[in-house]
């Protein structure tokens, strides 16, 4: 397999490593068995979202989820439970799963909830306000050089009130 050469990406842009090697994790990693549990990822509106995971027959102590370093996981693992049933057929999956989402900076998760089989994780993104834009005013100065053909140089055109007064 080729290599990607993402050296080009890093010339202009600051702080994006963590997206080089998200790139490069997704280009390296092996054919893995990732549709188990299913899910959906629902954007509610520019900064909320919503991941639905379908996990029916799992208890809400069946369940953890996790959030570090940008990686949302969550695993389940059915506990053991001892049964003299004897199936002639079992379509309904209670395997071990583990699901990762990689999160962006400042999404935060506020709430996790087991209803009628489905996980709903809410997610918000909470930008400080030190990384918000801000408009910067932009100051009128009276201080203005013009060029003065007749006397063949530059002068300033800011007088004082005393300059400006002793003229009078």
């Amino acid at each position: 397999m080729n290599t990607i050469d993402l050296s080009p990406l890093y010339r202009n842009s600051i702080g994006f490593d963590r997206f080089g090697a998200l790139l490069d994790s997704a280009l390296h990693s092996g054919p893995t068995n990732t549709n188990y549990p299913p899910y959906d990822i629902e954007a509610i509106d520019e900064d909320h979202y919503k991941i639905t995971l379908a996990v029916a027959g799992f208890d809400p102590q069946d369940l953890d989820i996790q959030i570090e370093n940008g990686l949302l996981k969550v695993n389940g693992k059915k506990s053991k439970v001892a049964s003299d049933s004897k199936y002639l057929y079992q379509g309904i999956s209670n395997r071990a799963f583990e699901r990762k989402f990689n999160i962006a900076d400042y999404v935060n998760v506020t709430n996790a909830e087991l209803c009628n089989g489905l996980l709903h994780i809410s997610l918000v993104r909470e930008i400080p306000e030190a990384m918000k834009p801000k408009n910067i005013a932009i100051n009128a100065s009276s201080n203005a050089l013009e060029h003065n053909a007749d006397k063949g140089g530059v002068e300033n055109k800011t007088q004082t009130k005393e300059q400006s007064e002793g003229s009078k």
